[in-house]
């Protein structure tokens, strides 16, 4: 995001933060729904109730803003395990990113539904970001599960369809969420019905680990 010049003040800082907020809010939605080719500047200007002129004054370009959304939703996605070590505990690691995972997906559903397009439409615009960045993380949080399980803390599951399982897992329930609510018969998914989500993978997902909960 750009920051306008002159405007140094704390004021002028909130007013900018709180335009690119909106920015990014808007566009999430228009994008999830629409796609990035049928999400237009205009539509997200209106969503966002500012001038087009404003949106790309704060953003660049469409292109950019798409690739910083996605991105920004997998960095919510996996801080969780960004810091861990083999001398934690897999139960409690693996149950809170279990558990975070669910809870920023309810949040942003929008976001969950505009990663998931992205990589249905084959990823063109996140294809330098899986093979790069991400890959290395995931190859990261890889050996660590590997030491668990070499340490006996956990079986030895293949980590990358692991880490696989617990993104789709807790993806569905705002990816298809008319899926969800159709065969359920619910209007919408309660606090409870997301506790008792988070506690069913929690089990699941642990004990197909061989790890006690």
């Amino acid at each position: 995001m750009r920051e306008p010049q002159g405007q140094g003040d704390g004021e002028a800082t909130a007013r900018r933060q709180r335009k690119e907020q909106a920015i990014l809010e808007a566009a999430e939605g228009v994008f999830a729904r629409y796609g990035y080719r049928g999400g237009s500047v205009q539509a997200i200007a209106e969503a966002a109730g500012l001038p087009k002129s404003s949106v790309l004054y704060y953003v660049g370009s469409k292109r950019r803003l798409y690739v910083v959304l996605l991105e920004r939703m997998m960095t919510r996605w996996n801080a969780m395990l960004d810091d861990i070590s083999v001398d934690d505990d897999p139960a409690e690691v693996l149950e809170a990113f279990i558990r975070s995972k669910m809870a920023l997906t309810r949040a942003h559903p929008q976001g969950s539904r505009l990663f998931a397009a992205e990589v249905l439409g084959g990823a063109p615009f996140l294809q330098e970001y899986l093979r790069g960045e991400l890959r290395d993380w995931v190859q990261a949080r890889a050996r660590v599960f590997e030491q668990w399980a070499e340490r006996g803390l956990m079986d030895a599951v293949d980590p990358v369809w692991l880490i696989f399982l617990i993104w789709s897992a807790t993806q569905h329930y705002a990816d298809f969420e008319p899926q969800v609510l159709g065969i359920t018969g619910r209007n919408a998914l309660s606090d409870q019905d997301h506790q008792d989500i988070s506690d069913f993978l929690c089990r699941l997902i642990l004990k197909g680990c061989g790890i006690r909960h």
